[in-house]
């Protein structure tokens, strides 16, 4: 694979922006705008908050969802294969960014709560309009390959991990580790070394496995960060 086919081609906006000052401002205006609209996604959850101060949390969120509006019907217009950009990543994350709003007219929001939280996915608007984040995206498609071998590997070793520390501690401790399933949540705590200390082993067996799967959780954090590094580097290096 090439790397010229590796590197994303920005949308006519993005590219467009590096052109004049106004269309740099108003690529910086709607990233204001998916900042504002995540403060008042918060600010909706404070408890006892005003009538007024609810009302006017509602009002910015109507103008913010009639710009983005505006600019997913721009780039739907504009774009040379309508069907392909509205199928794509940014093209669902800029749909998903409004459609919450507008299946909320007029339905009761207490059996479509679960809507509002889509409102979330307007962070990823931010993709499209930060180059250290498409820096970042282009890191991932470089290094992809290893990042999925590393999933794997990781995959095996937390079910291993599960494993072991059952023969290890069902005995002694029947509920805690009442499967290899029960376990696994076991793993999960252990090889990314937080350890909340809610199920631990009291065996000695138990102990020295623990003490193998921490020397390997260290492994499983740095690895991937080895490998974005270099990946975020070659993808510096392709930009210049």
């Amino acid at each position: 694979m090439s790397d010229e086919s590796i590197q994303p081609k920005p949308p006519v906006i993005e590219a467009a922006a590096r052109d004049s000052w106004w269309q740099r401002a108003i690529v910086i205006s709607i990233q204001s705008l998916i900042i504002l609209s995540m403060v008042t996604f918060s600010l909706e959850t404070l408890p006892n908050l005003s009538t007024a101060s609810r009302t006017w949390l509602r009002r910015i969120e109507t103008v913010i969802v009639v710009i983005f509006t505006i600019e997913y019907c721009v780039r739907l217009a504009t774009a040379k294969r309508r069907w392909a950009y509205a199928l794509s990543l940014y093209g669902m994350i800029d749909l998903i960014a409004i459609l919450p709003f507008y299946l909320s007219l007029g339905v009761d929001l207490r059996s479509l709560r679960v809507i509002r939280v889509f409102r979330l996915f307007r962070v990823f608007k931010l993709l499209r309009y930060s180059r250290a984040i498409q820096r970042f995206h282009q890191a991932l498609l470089i290094a992809r390959e290893e990042l999925v071998l590393y999933l794997i590997v990781t995959l095996m070793m937390l079910y291993f991990a599960a494993v072991g520390i059952y023969y290890c501690e069902h005995e002694a401790q029947p509920e805690a580790f009442a499967s290899i399933f029960h376990s696994l949540w076991w793993g999960v705590a252990t090889l990314t070394t937080v350890g909340y200390g809610d199920i631990y082993p009291i065996t000695a067996g138990g102990k020295i496995f623990t003490f193998v799967i921490l020397l390997c959780g260290l492994g499983v954090v740095s690895v991937p960060t080895g490998i974005i590094s270099s990946a975020l580097s070659k993808a510096r290096d392709l930009e210049q």
